[in-house]
């Protein structure tokens, strides 16, 4: 996804945070640096119970499970996701895992990847510009950095009036382990 720094940026909050408390000018600037090179990683070395409070909501235990469970296996749906946090919160229910996703992505700390074919899905990498290959034989998904570095998708050609501040690109191919296995049934 190529994105405009127009958005809102739970990063920004952030450094608002840090900036607020009274930390030596060394500490800052040391883990404003750390922070920024995360970001630009499309990651974020805070804790989630931090980030969770930095974009204004509470910090609760669906909140954390449910980003935890995509931490751990990125690119998940909502029944994936359900099944993973009901190992650690049995009572929760596929209205509260939608609550939490939607409160979430909302929030700027998940990001819903809606591909054809497929129901939504959601990850945690959002701080970056990067896109997705998607194998379409198995559906397995990967994520791929921006060959250009910036934005350059955010241009097209005739924008038909809107101000563009998204762009998703999907690469469609058919991945090594499915390649691989076609190539052995084909052999006599």
């Amino acid at each position: 996804m190529c994105t405009t720094g127009a958005a809102s940026n739970p990063f920004d909050e952030l450094l608002k945070i840090w900036q607020s408390e009274a930390m030596t000018s060394t500490t800052r600037s040391a883990e404003l640096r750390e922070q920024e090179n995360a970001a630009h990683a499309g990651v974020s070395t805070l804790p989630w119970a931090t980030r969770i409070r930095a974009v204004g909501l509470r910090v609760t235990k669906p909140r954390l499970a449910v980003l935890d469970a995509l931490e751990n296996a990125p690119h998940a749906t909502a029944d994936e996701v359900l099944a993973t946090v009901r190992q650690v919160l049995p009572e929760i229910t596929v209205q509260s895992i939608y609550m939490v996703l939607h409160s979430l992505t909302d929030a700027g700390l998940l990001r819903q990847l809606d591909l054809a074919q497929s129901p939504a899905r959601y990850e945690t990498r959002v701080a970056d510009n990067h896109h997705h290959a998607v194998c379409t034989v198995c559906g397995r998904i990967e994520d791929v950095n921006c060959a250009v570095g910036h934005a350059p998708c955010l241009t097209p050609t005739e924008p038909h009036g809107m101000a563009i501040h998204v762009a998703d690109v999907v690469y469609q191919g058919v991945c090594t382990n499915c390649l691989a296995d076609y190539t052995d049934s084909a052999m006599p």
